[in-house]
Order: C-alpha cells, then sequence, then structure tokens
C-alpha cells in the first residue's frame, strides 16, 4: 500500500484495527520507520512510529506534503446490475482513473439488487491505498436513465451499431445485463461502440470504455 487512511490524522495518533493488522503483521513496520497516512484530501501524512504494543501503536507526525494528481474528468453512468459484480470491478474502474460513477435505475434493471453507499465507500479506500490514489471517487444514484440523460445531454451512450469509440469524452453510459429497452433506445442523441463482433457483459463493457478513454 502508498499509504493508510485515517479520517482524521492528529499530531499524535494511536493506531488500532485492520490498520494496526496490514502494518505491524503485514508490512512489519517496526518501532522508527515512517508511514504514510491520509484522509483523501489530497495531504500526505508522515508519521513516525514510537511504540507498538500487542493491540495498537504510537505514531507522531513528522512531516506533511500535497499531491497534485491530475485526473481527466470521467463520468460513468452505469445502469446497475448485480452487486457483486459491481463490487468487483469497482477497483479496476477506481485505479483506470474514473472520477465519477452514477449508478442508474434503467428499464431491465435487477430492483432486487441493493446498492449500499458505504461498503463501495470502504471498498474505494482500500483501492486507494493500494494505488496511490489520493482523492475518493464520487458516487451518485439516479432513478432513470431519462433523468440521467437530461441531466448529462453530451453522455455518450455504449449500445451495439453505435459509431466506433475514437476520442476522449467526459461522460459514457453502460447498460445492464439485458441492455437498453426500446422505449430508452428512443432517448439516445447518438450511440457508441468498440471495434468487436464480441458481446461484452455490462462490467467488461465499463473497464474497457473507461481504458479506451482514459489511459
Amino acid at each position: 500500500m502508498q499509504f493508510i487512511y485515517e479520517e482524521n490524522p492528529q499530531n499524535s495518533m494511536i493506531i488500532t484495527g485492520d490498520n494496526y493488522k496490514y502494518l505491524f503483521k503485514v508490512r512489519r513496520v517496526k518501532v522508527g520507520d515512517a508511514v504514510n497516512i491520509t484522509n483523501f484530501n489530497g495531504i500526505i501524512y508522515k508519521y513516525k512510529i514510537t511504540n507498538i504494543s500487542k493491540k495498537d501503536a504510537n505514531l507522531l507526525k513528522i512531516d506533511e506534503f500535497k499531491i497534485e494528481q491530475e485526473l481527466k474528468p470521467f463520468h460513468l453512468g452505469w445502469c446497475k446490475i448485480d452487486t457483486k459484480n459491481i463490487e468487483k470491478v469497482l477497483p479496476t474502474l477506481n485505479e483506470i482513473g474514473v472520477t465519477k460513477i452514477t449508478f442508474i435505475e434503467c428499464d431491465r434493471s435487477q430492483r432486487n439488487f441493493k446498492l449500499k453507499l458505504d461498503r463501495i465507500t470502504k471498498i474505494l479506500i482500500n483501492s486507494n491505498q493500494q494505488c496511490g490514489r489520493v482523492e475518493i471517487m464520487k458516487i451518485d444514484f439516479c432513478e432513470s436513465l431519462d433523468e440521467f440523460l437530461e441531466a448529462n445531454p453530451d453522455a455518450k451512450v455504449l449500445d451495439f451499431g453505435g459509431e466506433k469509440i475514437n476520442e476522449y469524452f467526459e461522460t459514457a453510459v453502460v447498460g445492464c445485463e439485458g441492455g437498453f429497452s426500446e422505449r430508452e433506445r428512443t432517448l439516445f442523441k447518438n450511440r457508441y461502440s468498440f471495434d468487436t463482433d464480441l458481446i461484452l457483459r455490462s462490467e467488461s463493457a465499463t473497464v474497457a470504455v473507461a481504458s479506451k478513454v482514459l489511459l
């Protein structure tokens, strides 16, 4: 990990719980070693380990510095699918640099799946600690594709038979497993697709479009 997350870094701190286990049972850091901590405000706080006990450790802040990360704005409108599949691919989208995801209740979304913001946030925090991203991805929810497209009229919709993706754009929409309904297709101002005859799963399409646009 590049750093660990603490909600409210202080000049002196006591580390417990998961962060303690990671630092002292996985990384096996010692007294006198330095540890980087952030609360995802763009600042890294450097601490020196001053004492280690069986359940916690004492840290003293010795420095802090601001990190500038220039991420291209990329907003993904993702029609909701199985929560487990969303959670599996979230870290990858986070590492690629997606800046915001809005989960959309489209006509063919499976309504019985409930996304929990606190769980999503925890996944993103763990991903940030691993990849070094210093700001949390923004997460939003939308009740319908109609509502999302009204708020984001320039969004590029990923659908079969559309224009091939060959340039950067800021907002994309990916459908759910059943695809878009015929009613929803009447809402599209444009359609984009990949240069392949293969059918991508919803989660594969999100990674593909983010990679195509951002990397």
